[in-house]
């Protein structure tokens, strides 16, 4: 069983507004991520909140996704990573990890899932010698995923406890694309061959 956690809680402060609800082809940038890990071969999807929560669970409320509620957003991301990882499946023999500011086609997760070994602690996807995102992690590790802390890096440090035992996997450049600022969401649509 495939699962996917998609991050979307944080502030996008230096956007000026929330990037989930970004025009992403003419529908919501979470939205987007949400249709494309489905697409994609994902059996369940959960999408973590936290600023305004309620203005995009409304606008998702609809798509095949469990949304979770971060409360303390604020308090940084290893707190939306526990309770993503918590309202995973225990039945989850992967699970992908990603930011709502990283789109990625169908195909490319596609490849990327197809790449992941069993037995591996997770599966990065690289281009031109750094790694990108999204990452896949193995079932295992959820509980170690539910005790994540920023002050231990996160996911960061979850993998950094497995370092001998992870997939990097040569992928499109496309790995590396996320965004913050307008200027980065611009440069990231032109990419995609959006307007």
């Amino acid at each position: 069983m495939i699962s996917s956690i998609v991050l979307a809680a944080g502030f996008s402060s230096r956007m000026g507004s929330p990037k989930a609800l970004l025009d992403w082809g003419g529908e919501p940038l979470l939205a987007y991520q949400i249709n494309q890990l489905k697409e994609a071969g994902a059996d369940e999807i959960i999408v973590v909140l936290g600023h305004m929560a309620d203005d995009i669970h409304r606008k998702i409320g609809k798509l095949p996704c469990r949304v979770m509620l971060n409360p303390r957003y604020q308090m940084g991301r290893a707190g939306s990573l526990r309770i993503g990882a918590k309202a995973v499946s225990r039945d989850a023999d992967a699970i992908i990890v990603t930011n709502v500011d990283q789109p990625r086609p169908a195909s490319f997760l596609r490849d990327l899932i197809a790449a992941h070994q069993e037995g591996k602690s997770a599966t990065r996807p690289t281009a031109d010698g750094h790694r990108g995102h999204p990452v896949i992690v193995a079932g295992s590790l959820r509980t170690e995923m539910m005790g994540a802390t920023d002050e231990q890096g996160g996911l960061h440090g979850v993998l950094a406890a497995h370092n001998g035992d992870l997939a990097d996997v040569a992928m499109d450049s496309l790995c590396h694309v996320d965004f913050n600022t307008p200027d980065e969401y611009a440069a990231a649509k032109q990419r995609f061959g959006l307007h």
